[in-house]
């Protein structure tokens, strides 16, 4: 006779496995710890298999865990789309989402994706540009949500997560070590002005060798070794490394995420989109 798996548990399962432990899981599925534990064990005792191993001071995959986290998200993908498709069909409409360059990735295509399967007909028109653009649109009412970088918090906000600036450049590059230090920005870059602040007050002479409203040409500048950047920690391009500057550049400000809503943004769409984004920045 065919067995069925239980969804609920694989959804704790694969949880767990990307929250790192089953505390932190049982937050993010609004569900107590002694709750998610049981459904693991019930997963467990069903497959005849252990799934996590416990030994250590964390939760850790075992190799049978491991097979089973790749079906298990597979199997959790199709049912949430063909929820999706079956009960949602009466939400149609549109939200415009400004986000920052800088933290587009890694966290918003999760969302977007996550989005999209549970609302297939629903339309998300993402506007990508700087924190002061996107909030001098989101006054004009031309954003429903909009995400920022910014070292406060305006009236109506919600800070999503505190993250560090760090230092970057190019693979290995020697730029970081020339003085004047060559640095590269976007004209509109809300870090520029504290990150020249920081470099004044170490006596560091600087200049500004590359300045475009392009972040490609920005990250190409760097990439080539010509300039030194800054970023949001755990934002930074795949072509470019955080510099291990050893002391030889100052600490950089810690940065808000900043989440703002429009009224009247209500509704099970809109709670469904904002709790993906906390969520996405949560783990950050």
């Amino acid at each position: 006779m065919p067995r069925n798996l239980d969804m609920t548990a694989l959804r704790s399962f694969a949880t767990v496995a990307d929250a790192g432990g089953v505390t932190r899981a049982a937050g993010l599925l609004h569900l107590t710890q002694s709750a998610v534990s049981m459904q693991l064990k019930r997963l467990e005792e069903s497959l005849g298999r252990t799934l996590l191993d416990r030994s250590g001071r964390g939760v850790t995959l075992t190799a049978d865990g491991e097979q089973l986290l790749g079906y298990a998200r597979r199997m959790l993908r199709l049912n949430d789309e063909v929820y999706g498709r079956l009960t949602d069909q009466v939400y149609e409409g549109e939200i415009v989402l400004g986000v920052p360059h800088d933290v587009v990735y890694p966290a918003i295509p999760k969302v977007l994706k996550m989005f999209h399967a549970e609302y297939p007909r629903m339309k998300v028109n993402l506007v990508s540009s700087f924190t002061n653009r996107l909030k001098e649109m989101y006054a004009r009412g031309e954003c429903d949500i909009i995400l920022t970088t910014e070292d406060r918090l305006d009236a109506g906000g919600e800070t999503l997560t505190t993250l560090p600036l760090v230092w970057v450049g190019a693979p290995g590059g020697q730029a970081w070590k020339i003085r004047p230090l060559r640095l590269a920005y976007e004209h509109n870059c809300i870090f520029r002005m504290g990150v020249q602040s920081a470099l004044d007050g170490v006596g560091i002479a600087w200049e500004m060798a590359v300045e475009s409203d392009s972040s490609r040409t920005i990250e190409a500048s760097v990439s080539a070794d010509l300039a030194v950047h800054t970023v949001i920690d755990g934002t930074v391009p795949r072509h470019l490394e955080v510099i291990d500057h050893g002391g030889g550049l100052p600490e950089l400000t810690l940065t808000q995420v900043n989440l703002y809503v429009a009224d009247p943004c209500t509704g099970p769409v809109f709670d469904d989109l904002l709790a993906a984004i906390r969520q996405a920045f949560d783990v950050m």
